[in-house]
């Protein structure tokens, strides 16, 4: 439980939003200067080099293509919203505008328009993730990440943070459970390889080294999330049957096997302890015989 004292759940936002928080409205508000509330509002003009990133920015993954698009668009027309930030000690704290201030480095400028409010470190931390949040393109993890910050760092209950983010509560557990997985399994959420729905089903395996088989088996063999939910269930069942792939063949093995059966045009199976010839009828097993020496000549032929 969160201590009472704590200043948390950004006490001087919550004022501002009330209990449902429209972030891309209160930006908005704070653009126009429509919002009497946000306290030292004031635009300036700040070298890029004076501002120090968000250290509470969610985003871990920007795309680069879309980065030079906006580099492209800001030489062309500049930077038509201003970064928010806050001034520190050394310079501005990043507020919102990640995106925005990476592309302008792209794109050479040297200063950029901003709007400079004197937020708290807390409510600096509750805007970035809740902007980034609710604008809905996170990643799983990210987004599991961000949730996790607000109520480790602010002291949300999963109620508030649900009000907040304007989503179920069971969407927010569920999405929390996902920190549970190996980090090898939430890279490969990040990296796409896996969705939300083919790793939920693996948290219900006891053991970090039994999720990260299964999603290795998951992956390889290309299950759907129906598929994986079944595989699931025989891995948690009372005899615990875990499927593999099947071993490799050994490639000496498998090379003697191709060349026997193009030399006797069939086919050939060869494993260490049986060699298989498949033919098809008298006439076919009377040629492959011929062939490795193995038909007795008839008393005509002699």
């Amino acid at each position: 439980m969160a201590d009472k004292n704590k200043k948390g759940l950004g006490r001087g936002l919550g004022e501002i939003f009330g209990a449902e928080m429209d972030v891309e409205k209160f930006l908005d508000d704070i653009q126009n200067n429509t919002n009497q509330d946000v306290p030292g509002r004031k635009e300036i003009e700040i070298g890029i080099d004076e501002i120090r990133p968000n250290p509470y920015q969610p985003r871990k993954e920007f795309n680069e293509k879309a980065l030079n698009e906006l580099a492209d668009s800001i030489r062309t027309h500049g930077i038509f919203t201003p970064l928010l930030v806050r001034k520190s000690i050394q310079g501005y704290d990043l507020i919102t505008g990640e995106r925005r201030l990476r592309a302008a480095k792209i794109a050479g400028l040297k200063t950029v328009p901003a709007i400079s409010v004197d937020f708290t470190e807390e409510e600096m931390m509750e805007i970035a993730i809740l902007e980034n949040v609710q604008r809905e393109d996170l990643n799983p993890i990210e987004e599991a990440s961000a949730y996790n910050s607000l109520i480790n760092r602010l002291g949300y209950t999963q109620e508030m943070l649900a009000k907040r983010v304007g989503k179920s509560r069971e969407y927010c557990a569920n999405m929390l459970r996902l920190l549970k997985l190996p980090l090898e399994v939430q890279n490969l959420v990040i990296e796409k390889k896996l969705t939300m729905g083919h790793v939920r089903p693996l948290l219900s395996l006891k053991s970090e080294e039994e999720i990260y088989d299964a999603a290795q088996y998951v992956l390889q063999n290309k299950l759907s999330v129906r598929d994986v939910e079944k595989y699931v269930k025989t891995l948690g069942g009372p005899t615990k049957i875990k499927f593999k792939l099947p071993p490799e063949k050994d490639p000496w093995l498998k090379d003697l096997e191709n060349q026997m059966g193009s030399k006797l045009g069939t086919k050939v199976e060869i494993t260490r302890k049986t060699l298989t010839i498949s033919y098809n009828g008298v006439d076919d097993l009377n040629r492959i015989l011929e062939i490795i020496g193995c038909l007795e000549e008839s008393e005509a032929d002699k």
